[in-house]
């Protein structure tokens, strides 16, 4: 019998070409935005992948100090201080 896999991966991609530190915060890293910077592309896009629990994640990009949505998110919701922040489901 193999063992379940916890954790799944999933990729952030912000497109912020301007953008000079981009960072993935949320409810899975305590809203802090030095645990998953995201790198740039040669395409001006920023990237990381991230290994999350099954369940729903709030979450946000944090790019260059400004807490900023994702456009591809597939919802929004508000974190622990009231400000507007994605959320995706994991599964």
């Amino acid at each position: 019998m193999k063992p379940l896999k916890t954790l799944r991966a999933v990729h952030f991609i912000c497109p912020a070409p301007q953008a000079q530190k981009v960072s993935v915060v949320g409810d899975f890293n305590a809203w802090n935005p030095a645990t998953h910077p995201l790198r740039q592309g040669p395409d001006k896009v920023w990237i990381t992948t991230v290994e999350l629990k099954h369940g729903h994640h709030r979450y946000a990009f944090w790019v260059d100090g400004v807490l900023t949505l994702d456009a591809r998110a597939q919802g929004i919701t508000r974190n622990d201080q009231n400000e507007r922040v994605s959320l995706m489901p994991v599964s």
